[in-house]
């Protein structure tokens, strides 16, 4: 496993990261084994939200940590909140009462006095930065979370948080897959006529990279948005033909080609992983046992259906 300097605490953090957003269907003893083989892997970062499972995966997290006190001491523990659920639908908020309260009830659920890293979830249009700026001083200063950082969130959007608070954003969650790459389209399509050339988010990686954030992909292993994988996906024939063929070069599998390629940007990297199953964490985590070649990295960009300038 290779690891990260993680926020301003340079913690050292796995660059593969446990999602937990499908272990509802898990018994607590499932994610105890669960969390133990990412341990062994040498994956030592979790990801969560208080959304997930309506609560339900912190509580299941909580529940593994109150029985197996090790573990909540070897794991990075990292939650998301401010996207609410109301009558008439979901919505953001990043308001001080509601982060101070969501991070209540999160610590509630994960049975535990502190989390290493909390994350805004979503952007928040209607933000007052100045309150963001309130609440994190008053969940550091009281324990609570020791780094703070946001998700799918453009350079202005972070530069208006950063500019208020004394705590340097320490991460942003975005989506990222070598099916789903618009940032690295418009990075290499600068200042031509076509549709990869709209640089729809201003700039996020150039951003992270050059603040020492951490870039999070979430969606490793999907194209668009939710539209499904693009693993044995029929409409990605040529991508699978070159993963294929790559992972039988470096004795991986093609899901740890895929993500070896999100890893090979050279910035803090991390990539999020989602599953409930101990032989994919262990297939995810030789992801980090070899890196691609430029030509590689570039074959597959190509492969996925995209043409360079």
């Amino acid at each position: 496993m290779r690891y990260i300097e993680f926020g301003k605490n340079s913690a050292l953090v796995s660059e593969v990261v446990l999602g937990s957003m499908r272990i509802p269907q898990l018994s607590v003893t499932e994610v105890t084994e669960l969390l133990d083989t990412c341990l062994d892997e040498g994956i030592n970062m979790v990801d969560t939200a208080d959304i997930y499972g309506g609560g339900h995966c912190e509580e299941l997290l909580g529940e593994a940590f109150a029985a197996n006190p090790r573990l909540r001491d070897e794991i990075f523990l990292q939650t998301k909140c401010s996207i609410r659920f109301a009558e008439h639908g979901s919505y953001f908020d990043f308001s001080k009462d509601y982060i101070l309260s969501a991070v209540d009830a999160s610590l509630a659920r994960l049975k535990t006095d502190h989390i290493e890293c909390l994350l805004l979830h979503r952007p928040d249009v209607l933000m007052e930065p100045d309150e963001i700026a309130e609440a994190f001083d008053e969940l550091y200063n009281a324990g609570k979370v020791l780094e703070f950082g946001v998700s799918n969130q453009n350079p202005l959007q972070m530069k208006r948080i950063a500019k208020a608070s004394a705590y340097k954003l320490a991460a942003n969650q975005v989506q990222l897959s070598v099916a789903f790459a618009p940032a690295f389209e418009a990075m290499l399509n600068v200042n031509m006529e076509n549709d990869a050339s709209d640089m729809r988010d201003g700039g996020i990686f150039e951003y992270c990279e050059r603040k020492g954030m951490a870039i999070q992909a979430w969606s490793v292993f999907q194209h668009g948005y939710f539209a499904g994988t693009f693993l044995g996906n029929p409409d990605f024939t040529e991508l699978n033909a070159v993963l294929d063929r790559l992972a039988e070069k470096y004795g991986v599998t093609p899901g740890a080609v895929a993500l070896a390629w999100i890893l090979r940007y050279p910035a803090k990297m991390q990539a999020v992983i989602g599953t409930t199953k101990a032989s994919r964490i262990r297939e995810a985590a030789r992801a980090c046992d070899f890196a691609l070649t430029r030509e590689e990295w570039y074959e597959l960009y190509k492969a996925a259906g995209r043409q360079l300038p």
